[in-house]
This record gives C-alpha cells, sequence and structure tokens, in this order.
C-alpha cells in the first residue's frame, strides 16, 4: 500500500490538512474554521480528511503540523514554522518562486526564498491584525457584505477614497462614517484595498522584491488586493489554485521528505 503523508495548519481563524502521496502530489485538502481549541480544530481535521479519502490511520505515516496552534496538534511527528511551510509550498508550486507574500487571518509576511523553497530572509507583521484576514473580516462585517465579495465589488470604483487609519477599531469607525456620508461601497473597499497594499509594500521594499512573486493565505483570494500590488510593482502575481492550503501543503511535503531520511537503508 502506497505511504501517506499530511500537513496541518491550524491557523487563527481556520485549520487547513492537506495529503500528499509518494510523489509528492497533493491527493486531499481540507479546510475549516479553528473555533477556541487549537487541538480539536487539528483533531476534526485531521478526521474529516481521513474520512473524506477513506485513507486508514496506519497508511498516513509522517505528519508535520504548522501555524500558530501547531504545538497543540497530537497527531504531529514534527512541528515546523509557517514560514518554512509556506516557502516550501509555494516552490512546489510555482518552482520559480522567489517571493512569497503571505496574508492570512492575523499577520502577514513577506519571504525570501532560494531554488528548493529554502528560506533567505523574511519580514513580518504580527503585531496587531492591520491589513490581514481578520482586519478585512471586521470591515466585510461594517459594510455589511460577504467577505468574497470584496474583491470583485472594489474592481468597480471609480473615484479613490483615503483610508487613513490601518488600526482595526479606528479604521472600522472611519468606514462607518462614509457610510453614513453615501459614499458608495465600492469606493470604500478600493480604499481599504489601497491602504492594506501600502502595508505590504512597506514590507517588499524591506525585503526586495525579487520575481517570480507567489501570494498564499486566504487574502490571496481577494482580487483587489491581488491587483493593487501587481499594479504597484508591475509585475504579475502568481496565484494557487487554492491559496489558504499551501502551508499545509509545504507541511505535507517535508513530512514526505522526514520520513525518506528515517527509512532505513539496506
Amino acid at each position: 500500500m502506497n505511504k501517506v503523508y499530511a500537513g496541518i495548519d491550524i491557523g487563527s481563524l481556520t485549520t487547513e490538512t492537506v495529503l500528499v502521496d509518494d510523489r509528492g502530489e497533493m491527493v486531499a485538502s481540507h479546510i475549516s474554521s479553528t473555533g477556541s481549541n487549537s487541538q480539536w480544530a487539528a483533531e476534526r481535521s485531521f478526521r474529516q480528511i481521513q474520512k473524506m479519502t477513506g485513507f486508514p490511520l496506519d497508511q498516513i505515516t509522517y505528519v508535520v503540523a504548522t501555524g500558530y496552534g501547531r504545538a497543540s496538534a497530537p497527531m504531529a511527528h514534527k512541528t515546523m514554522t509557517e514560514i518554512t511551510c509556506h516557502g516550501r509550498g509555494a516552490c512546489h508550486l510555482f518552482p520559480r518562486t522567489r517571493t512569497v507574500i503571505d496574508v492570512g487571518g492575523q499577520d502577514s509576511k513577506v519571504i525570501k526564498v532560494g531554488p528548493l523553497g529554502n528560506i533567505v530572509h523574511f519580514v513580518m507583521n504580527d503585531k496587531c491584525a492591520a491589513g490581514t484576514g481578520r482586519f478585512l473580516e471586521v470591515m466585510a462585517q461594517a459594510l455589511e457584505i460577504n467577505l468574497e465579495n470584496m474583491g470583485p465589488l472594489s474592481l468597480k470604483s471609480h473615484q479613490d477614497i483615503a483610508i487613513s487609519s490601518m488600526c482595526t477599531v479606528f479604521a472600522e469607525s472611519e468606514v462607518i462614517s462614509l457610510v453614513a456620508q453615501a459614499h458608495p461601497i465600492e469606493d470604500i473597499l478600493n480604499g481599504l484595498h489601497q491602504a492594506v497594499c501600502y502595508r505590504l509594500t512597506g514590507m517588499l521594499n524591506q525585503l526586495g522584491v525579487e520575481p517570480e512573486v507567489t501570494m498564499t493565505g486566504g487574502v490571496a483570494k481577494n482580487i483587489g488586493i491581488v491587483n493593487k500590488i501587481q499594479e504597484k510593482f508591475g509585475l504579475k502575481i502568481n496565484l494557487p489554485p487554492e491559496p489558504q492550503v499551501v502551508g499545509a501543503l509545504g507541511a505535507a511535503l517535508i513530512a514526505r521528505e522526514q520520513d525518506r531520511e528515517i527509512e532505513p537503508h539496506e
């Protein structure tokens, strides 16, 4: 029976599990809400992907956990930082990747990687939720729209509106005030995306942008922000089919490599 390897990425908002086969090809993925308990989230996601695929527990040979809750995954044989895993996953999907932009639920990172996905350098914003998935989630609630509609709606904007604060609390108040002034929602969204792009631009300039650039994390699904970054730097960003699972994919690939290292040699 062929071996299967698992990567689990336990983030602040969502937990992802990915399975890869002996060749390193992804065979299944699962995304669910993390909730209040990281261990439960990891166990629930692991059970769900087993149920989806029908793989018995003993066929999942090696498990690597990543994300802020990685230490809470009882099934993991090893833990790795999300920076390492996102770099590895991005380079697997797009081998010429040299810069990774990862914007998750509570933090954002810009990572410079080598030819094999090894981490060369990185910068990280983890002091507040400004410009992250949580920031956008709060703004969507303030505007009473679905999170997934933010990007497409912002592309319909015809007027630039500056959002002066990136603090989630102050920006929410600013958005509510702009709504009260009857500014179109698409223009407000455009302003929010411009503010997020400005914050990411500072990190990209600090690290240095080296093509190719791949974007990972849930915010990569927001076409409005992706377009802003592309316009700012005059480049095309690689977008994975499912940006949220790239960290878990990287963890699963590392699990495969770890198992091969510990296999007895004849």
